[in-house]
């Protein structure tokens, strides 16, 4: 499976079945891996379709199995980034890591996605 993301927090891979699988790692692993799977299966619950829906959760291995939200983007409009993250309150989460480097855009339905809910905060009237 290759890498497309190896830091101290942690790895992430595509397998070839097109799943994305993500190990944490790091200080707060536990806590970062509890709160991405956590907003993961509220978002999925409220029916929000540009984030990658939790496949698999492994508490004792700290790790994800989700569904690809497509390619990474390189440029984006400010304004148009700021929308996206906002469109993402409406169903009751705050992504807290709202940078490019957490935008995909899914080719199959010309739709930019979320992903990286690690840091994520789900709000108090959700």
């Amino acid at each position: 499976m290759p890498v497309v993301k190896d830091t101290l927090r942690a790895t992430v891979r595509v397998g070839y079945d097109g799943r994305v699988y993500k190990q944490f790692r790091g200080p707060k692993a536990a806590e970062r891996f509890a709160t991405e799977v956590a907003v993961l299966r509220h978002l999925a619950k409220r029916g929000c379709d540009f984030v990658p829906r939790l496949i698999e959760a492994d508490a004792e291995q700290l790790k994800i199995v989700t569904t690809n939200c497509g390619a990474r983007v390189e440029h984006l409009d400010e304004k148009r980034m700021l929308e996206l993250y906002a469109e993402l309150t409406q169903y009751g989460v705050r992504h807290d890591d709202a940078e490019l480097r957490n935008v995909t855009y899914r080719q199959q339905d010309g739709r930019f996605c979320l992903i990286d809910f690690e840091f994520a905060t789900i709000l108090p009237d959700a």
